[in-house]
């Protein structure tokens, strides 16, 4: 039987003490490397698979190292105080997380054996056999559906969303885990009420799936592209207002039956 903490992935931080991307309190595990190049991502240094260097306050700073399973999970264990008291656990971001499956699969597995609960922050873009692989090792999947049209899609994250809709509703019809959606608000891209309006729609159509997160784009991620030595695209754009937030929020909830947050 192969031993899962020696599996080795590529990672750029670890998180603890997370409130976000999942219930309770969390530790975030940020893999490297993925397959969607979103104009307003505020983590471009997850984009790239490979080492970086980034500059940070100036300094040169070393982005992305090789870890073993077992070593993420001496840092995740420190706080099982708090996930058993919070009914929190492991979540994995990125990037992508299905961009290395096998690293993964092995973390969320290894967690559910050692009795913390699970959760993956991802756009769904893999084949659905990687999914499906993961799925038994997952107790929530926070999945993003950013649009309906699969060519604004493209346009604004550099790949068609066809697959991550059919996957959507794979995992929906599944079962085997708590589907939430998560919709990134971004001005100029998807925060028109028709638009919003849409993808409500669509999560409410998936069986099992009663929650919704609107996430507000915010630009804190804008300084780590010019330490990276690119370009910021979404320089000029402002982060929707408190009130538009609201009211798309009380939008979803009239055009569907889910339970919609603002913020994740």
């Amino acid at each position: 039987m192969k031993d899962l903490t020696q599996v080795k992935g590529r990672i750029f931080d670890i998180q603890r003490y997370s409130i976000h991307d999942g219930q309770g309190i969390r530790t975030i595990v940020f893999l490297k490397g993925c397959v969607l190049r979103c104009r307003w991502c505020c983590n471009p240094e997850s984009q790239r698979y490979e080492i970086e260097t980034m500059k940070v306050a100036g300094k040169p700073k070393i982005i992305g190292r090789d870890v073993t399973v077992g070593e993420v999970m001496e840092t995740v264990e420190r706080d099982r105080g708090y996930y058993r008291r919070s009914g929190g656990g492991l979540t994995l971001s990125g990037g992508e997380s299905l961009c290395q499956p096998e690293f993964a699969g092995a973390l969320l597995e290894t967690a559910v054996h050692r009795g913390i609960t699970t959760a993956m922050e991802s756009m769904g873009c893999a084949p659905w056999e990687v999914i499906e692989s993961i799925l038994p090792w997952l107790d929530t999947y926070l999945m993003d559906i950013k649009h309906m049209d699969p060519a604004k899609h493209e346009a604004f994250t550099g790949r068609r969303n066809d697959l991550m809709l059919e996957n959507a509703r794979k995992i929906a019809a599944s079962g085997m885990t708590e589907l939430v959606i998560r919709v990134p608000v971004i001005p100029t891209f998807n925060e028109t009420p028709e638009e919003i309006a849409a993808i409500a729609r669509f999560a409410g159509s998936l069986p099992g799936v009663h929650n919704i997160h609107l996430l507000p784009y915010h630009r804190l991620g804008q300084d780590k592209y010019e330490g990276l030595g690119r370009e910021y695209l979404m320089a000029d754009i402002l982060p929707p207002e408190n009130e538009h937030m609201e009211m798309l929020k009380k939008l979803v909830e009239n055009v569907s039956d889910l339970e919609c947050h603002i913020g994740g």
